[in-house]
């Protein structure tokens, strides 16, 4: 019975994410920090900001890689699964209700200004999401560094986000395996 309720509960909060959510995965993620995080405590910023890093490093949409990850790491695969069902669920249903309005929405300009303030909105959020993330993430000058230079790399030389992610993690893995050899040649090589 639990486990029932874990799956419903990990359903109905990806179906209430999804819902309350506009604009993709990265305009979802103040609210799957709110949710996840703070109201649930089921992963940690860290947690989060793993799963949009593979998510964005993987093939399909992130905040559904994000529920995926979140739902497995929950309830396993039945999790992994019903997370999914959960975050797509209110979008499916949203675009079959709205298909025939779809080719006239964009002819009125109330639409149009209101959507315009949405990305306002959204725009504060992920400010606000990003300022808490950094200061959970950058620890040091260097992970500064690294974060300047993706930056840089992305904003003024348009390199795609996909790129840098795969640079970090050849990064992260090369200063791992040197920091292993670095202790295991200053311990006596033991």
């Amino acid at each position: 019975m639990d486990k029932f309720k874990t799956l419903v509960t990990l359903y109905l909060t990806f179906c209430k994410v999804g819902v309350m959510t506009f604009g993709g995965g990265l305009a979802m993620m103040p609210m799957l920090q709110k949710e996840l995080i703070e109201k649930r405590g089921w992963i940690t910023d860290e947690d989060l900001i793993d799963y949009y890093a593979i998510g964005q490093s993987t093939p399909g949409i992130v905040a559904v890689n994000v529920s995926t990850f979140v739902g497995y790491k929950q309830a396993g695969i039945a999790g992994g699964i019903i997370g999914t069902a959960g975050i797509v669920t209110p979008s499916l249903i949203i675009i079959m209700v709205l298909a025939n309005l779809i080719s006239s929405v964009n002819d009125y300009p109330w639409v149009q200004k209101a959507l315009s303030g949405v990305n306002v909105a959204v725009a504060a959020l992920l400010t606000k999401v990003t300022l808490n993330f950094a200061k959970n993430t950058v620890k040091n000058v260097f992970s500064l560094a690294l974060a300047l230079v993706s930056f840089v790399l992305v904003y003024f030389f348009k390199v795609p986000s996909f790129f840098i992610i795969l640079g970090a993690i050849a990064l992260g893995t090369v200063i791992h395996f040197v920091n292993a050899y670095l202790d295991k040649k200053n311990s006596g090589g033991q």
